[in-house]
């Protein structure tokens, strides 16, 4: 395994458990992530499919989970690549099924090339068959032919006639994270915290975008983390305004501000960390003023955070807050409720207040239950809080002295029994301590 984590085995067994408690009499099948071609012959870096690793820990390409479920009877099957020494000559080390069955607690383990011939046997005498919406893998293609020559055998009387998305209940499990994954989310931030004030003191004008990305990736792996969570975004002055932008091809110039999102992934757990900065170490008064208004909203909005509370009124809270603030620069006229109602505001921020996190950096764990209820938050819950404010440079509505200003903050916060707790708190984001650490005195 790449990292050293505080799960082991019986984690994720204790999670397959629950799973098979969650769902109805039936089978789910749940296929790790495929390599992705890159170019011609060459392939991106591997990463496991979430729930499958979730759910297994195993990190191995071309492996298969099998969960079945009949009148209380619990099984569990797993499909591995099988050791081929040729192949591992170039590829690495494969388990293997004799280590798979001494490592994992599940009932039985095949070879992935026997998926296909063992399926009609493990799908016998159940109806309903649970699967990953989602994907297209090869796996769920061979279900779907096994499912229908199961169909048209007139030797078989019972067989899968119902599909369900088994991401529905994975997710839901997802949601709230034990002690061990925010530990490990904690890792990921204490990394991205070093990467991110490194940066701070490195980011000069004349250097390319992707030089000070460069920057950040160096502290990751140099820090243990094998990747990022996602593409970091290095946006300077007016690229800020492009709320993804990923091409990070352009200079930094005096006098801009750059926006950084980026956070490191440890033990495939996300962080998600935005600052903005200047790139010659001080604030201009114009970038002050906005930073500060975006600043004092999302301190405001995290102190909101609570067991109960929910995403919609921190939402409503931040648009509130934000345009507020944008009245009172200039950037928006007339009334806030009007400017509001009218959607004015989302002109400038158009985005959402944060998102769930884990596994995934956009965790995708519902937001609302069966009846289109609002989850309200609970201890163990991790979110990102990002207000922002974009100001394109073209747009004459805007004040001169703030266009081409994109400015957002964001940190991950955890829920817990009576608040919360701001995990990345350590990262600099006031102006004097941006500033200091832009200009080389930070630790």
């Amino acid at each position: 395994m790449r990292y050293n984590t505080a799960m082991n085995e019986s984690t994720y067994k204790q999670r397959r458990d629950r799973l098979q408690v969650m769902m109805r009499d039936g089978v789910a099948v749940i296929g790790n992530a495929r390599l992705q071609t890159r170019s011609n012959d060459t392939e991106y870096p591997y990463r496991p499919n979430s729930d499958f690793y979730y759910l297994t820990g195993f990190e191995e390409d071309n492996a298969i989970l099998l969960l079945s479920k009949r009148e209380g009877v619990f099984k569990t099957v797993l499909f591995v690549q099988k050791k081929v020494p040729e192949m591992e000559l170039w590829t690495g080390e494969r388990l293997g099924v004799e280590a798979a069955k001494r490592r994992f607690d599940v009932d039985e383990v095949f070879s992935s090339d026997a998926y296909r011939e063992q399926l009609s046997t493990l799908l016998a005498e159940h109806t309903l068959v649970y699967f990953d919406l989602f994907s297209s893998d090869a796996v769920y293609t061979t279900l779907k032919e096994v499912t229908q020559e199961m169909l048209h055998t007139r030797a078989i009387t019972i067989s899968p006639r119902t599909f369900s998305d088994i991401t529905k209940l994975t997710q839901e499990m997802r949601l709230i994270k034990s002690e061990a994954e925010v530990a490990l989310i904690r890792e990921a931030l204490a990394i991205t915290q070093k990467a991110h004030h490194h940066a701070m003191k490195v980011c000069e004008e004349g250097m390319l975008e992707y030089a000070l990305q460069a920057e950040y990736e160096y502290v990751f792996k140099k820090e243990g983390a094998y990747s990022d969570a996602y593409t970091t975004i290095i946006a300077g002055g007016n690229n800020a305004n492009t709320l993804h932008y990923i091409k990070n091809d352009q200079r930094l110039k005096e006098g801009d501000l750059v926006l950084v999102d980026a956070g490191a992934e440890y033990g495939y757990y996300a962080s998600d960390i935005t600052r903005t900065y200047p790139v010659n170490g001080t604030f201009s008064p114009a970038q002050k003023e906005l930073y500060e208004i975006v600043l004092d909203v999302q301190l405001k909005i995290i102190a909101a955070i609570k067991p109960n509370g929910s995403k919609k009124a921190l939402q409503a809270l931040s648009e509130r807050l934000l345009t507020e603030g944008m009245v009172k620069l200039g950037i928006l006229e007339g009334s806030v409720k009007s400017l509001m109602d009218e959607k004015a505001h989302k002109q400038y921020y158009p985005h959402g207040i944060g998102h769930w996190m884990g596994i995934d950096v956009h965790d995708p764990c519902p937001y609302s239950d069966d009846n289109g209820e609002e989850l309200l938050f609970a201890k163990g819950m991790v979110l990102t809080i990002e207000p922002g404010i974009y100001l394109p440079e073209d747009d004459d509505n805007v004040p001169e002295k703030y266009r081409g200003i994109g400015i957002r903050i964001e940190d991950d916060i955890l829920v817990t029994t009576d608040g919360c707790e701001n995990l990345s708190e350590g990262i600099a984001k006031s102006v004097a301590e941006v500033e200091r650490m832009c200009q080389g005195y930070g630790h």
